[in-house]
């Protein structure tokens, strides 16, 4: 049985990356594999590492997402602590989600996003 998720992004600048992602995103460090990884607390069992020990690929062709309760709020939050989003939150009909993008120091594209389909899970307490 599964009982934790990590996902691993890497950059060429762990510091950089790293900085990025405690203080303007507010996750917490919770281990620090002698500066070659460092990973983070998502949320209760989820987690996001950040390494340098591969090459970051020129496209990640991936897109990290934080579901969020409140994606305005989120947003104007991490605007004024410096994120560069691609442009103010949208309604997306054909996901029926609402959602604003953004880059991180290692050109990862990120997501904050909530789902308005009723079917969405909420989260466990």
């Amino acid at each position: 049985m599964i009982q934790q998720q990590v996902t691993f992004i890497y950059t060429r600048d762990l510091a950089a990356s790293s900085a990025f992602l405690r203080e303007v995103i507010g996750l917490d460090l919770v281990l620090n594999q002698d500066d070659h990884c460092h990973i983070y607390r998502v949320t209760g069992d989820s987690f996001l590492g950040v390494c340098r020990n591969r090459p970051v690929p020129d496209d990640p062709g991936v897109t990290y997402t934080f579901v969020v309760d409140d994606v305005d709020r989120v947003y104007g939050d991490w605007r004024a602590r410096g994120v560069a989003f691609d442009g103010p939150p949208a309604l997306s009909e054909k996901f029926n989600v609402y959602s604003a993008f953004f880059r991180d120091p290692a050109g990862y594209r990120f997501e904050i996003q909530e789902f308005r389909d009723p079917a969405w899970p909420r989260p466990a307490v």
